[in-house]
C-alpha cells in the first residue's frame, strides 16, 4: 500500500504480520472472502462470486455471466457486435489505472492513496512481493481459511 507522508515508516514484515493476523481495517480479509462466498452458495440469485483468476482466464465468459445474473444478458447481436470485448476494454486493469481520478488522490481522511489499488493485475504477482517463508505462511493461512469452504484458489 502506498504510504502517506505523514504515516509512520512500517516494514512489509509488519504489514505483513497484521494482516495474517487479521488486525487491518475491516477486519480479516478471509472472514469478507468465506463469508461472500457462503452466501453465494446459499443464495445464488443474490450474491454472485467472482474470483479473479477466472477473470483473467476467461472475461468474456465471467462478463456473460454477471450479465445474465443481473438479468440483463447479452443479445447475440450485441456478442457479434463486440459489445463484450467494449466492456472488458472500457473496464481493463490499464484504462481504469489510467484514469485521472485513480492516479491521485487520497482516500479514508488521507490515509490511502488511490494509485495503490493499482498493480499489474497479474494472478499470483503478489508472490513476488513476499518472501517464500511469508508466501508458504499464507498459503496456509488461506487453505485453512477457506478450504473447509470448498473454497479454492490457484497457489503459488
Amino acid at each position: 500500500m502506498a504510504r502517506s507522508e505523514d504515516q509512520p515508516d512500517w516494514s512489509l514484515k509488519e504489514h505483513f504480520e497484521t494482516f495474517c493476523q487479521g488486525q487491518v481495517l475491516f477486519g480479516p480479509f478471509w472472514d469478507h472472502i468465506t463469508g461472500y462466498w457462503k452466501e453465494s452458495l446459499e443464495r445464488p440469485r443474490k450474491v454472485f462470486f467472482l474470483k479473479y483468476e477466472d477473470l483473467k482466464e476467461d472475461v468474456e465468459g465471467q462478463l456473460k455471466k454477471v450479465a445474465e445474473f443481473v438479468g440483463l444478458p447479452f443479445t447475440e447481436e450485441e456478442e457479434e457486435g463486440g459489445v463484450i470485448e467494449e466492456i472488458a476494454n472500457l473496464c481493463s486493469l490499464k484504462t481504469l489505472k489510467d484514469l485521472e481520478v485513480n492516479k491521485s488522490g487520497k482516500l479514508l481522511g488521507g490515509i490511502i492513496e488511490k494509485r495503490s489499488f493499482f498493480r499489474k493485475g497479474e494472478v499470483g504477482d503478489w508472490v513476488n512481493h513476499l518472501t517464500p517463508s511469508m508466501v508458504d505462511r499464507l498459503n496456509s493461512i488461506i487453505q485453512e481459511k477457506m478450504r473447509p469452504f470448498g473454497l479454492e484458489f490457484k497457489m503459488c
